[in-house]
């Protein structure tokens, strides 16, 4: 018969008995143990007796009610330090990574989330992250791929998805257009409005090549209505300023407008669908760090706050017409 041989057993020492070890080591007592670790003495003492027990080796001598270190067992000791050392490295890395201390999240946004509901998540985002650098950057929607791929930033928050096999488009939010005319204008009494109303009027800022911007355009193409744009803006918050001086009206999303100061300004609600849909962007070859998905939810649960804080401005949806048997 072939005999087996037993595995030797280590006794491995917890991280507390190794923090009561080490207490015991500057105090030299264990009531200024207790006192160090803020706990006390009668259950340090048991612990300590246990430890010693499990290690089957004494690790300290008792000299007139002093623990005094154990010769023996001076490369034990030297080996706690070096460890403790070691977990308070570790303990600051962790705290500078909860900080954002030393990382920088560098991130792109088109105009209509970037000024007003990307500085609302990056308000969250430095909450949970105060020592992190960020970079945002504003872009056109056609250099969002280029921004991306060349590494510029992580993420990019944009208004319409594109195609691209490198690039993946996650959903970010869901929106309408509304009508913003100023409040001296005739239109300002008005509490729902039509495409045919809008193209009546000199429009501010519509731009068919603009993803909003073609939405309105195919509303006023398939009722194959004309209409002018004398002063053109791409910007929302930009259009908002030249409505209030009374030049002519807009059409903004409804993330511009949660976010923007409505004095002067009367909100519209459009009679035609007008969704418009928003996206997140990243490269297929990334894996998002936890900054980035931080920021990613972060902006979704705004917008998706300033969605349900226009809802008093949307019209209520059209009844449904009863059947009546015959």
């Amino acid at each position: 018969m072939v005999a087996r041989h037993r595995p030797i057993e280590f006794a491995i020492l917890t991280l507390r008995q190794i923090e009561v070890i080490r207490a015991v080591m500057l105090t030299g007592t264990i009531a200024g143990a207790a006192r160090l670790l803020n706990v006390a003495a009668p259950g340090l003492s048991r612990l300590m007796k246990h430890t010693e027990d499990s290690l089957g080796a004494k690790l300290f001598s008792r000299r007139g009610g002093r623990f005094v270190p154990a010769p023996e067992a001076r490369s034990i000791f030297a080996q706690i330090n070096e460890l403790h050392r070691n977990l308070e490295n570790l303990q600051f890395a962790i705290g500078a990574l909860k900080r954002g201390e030393g990382a920088e999240f560098k991130f792109g946004a088109t105009p209509s989330i970037g000024h007003a509901m990307a500085p609302l998540a990056v308000a969250d985002l430095r909450r949970r992250y105060p020592d992190l650098l960020i970079d945002l950057d504003i872009l056109k929607l056609e250099d969002a791929i280029d921004f991306l791929l060349l590494g510029r930033g992580e993420v990019a928050a944009v208004s319409s998805r594109l195609e691209h096999p490198a690039i993946t488009f996650e959903p970010l939010a869901q929106g309408q257009l509304f009508c913003i005319v100023a409040e001296a204008h005739p239109l300002a009494s008005k509490t729902q409005i039509s495409a045919g109303e809008i193209a009546t009027h000199p429009l501010i800022g519509i731009d068919p090549r603009d993803p909003y911007g073609r939405i309105l355009a195919n509303i006023f193409a398939r009722a194959r209505l004309d209409y002018q744009v004398p002063i053109k803006a791409r910007v929302g918050v930009t259009v908002c300023a030249l409505v209030r001086q009374n030049l002519g009206i807009g059409v903004i999303d409804e993330f511009t407008l949660a976010e923007q100061n409505s004095f002067g300004l009367r909100i519209i609600p459009i009679e035609e669908d007008t969704t418009l849909r928003t996206f997140v962007a990243f490269r297929n070859d990334a894996t998002l760090s936890g900054v980035a998905e931080f920021f990613i939810a972060a902006l979704r649960a705004r917008m998706k706050k300033a969605h349900e804080s226009m809802a008093t401005h949307r019209p209520p949806p059209p009844a449904k017409r009863e059947l009546r048997s015959r």
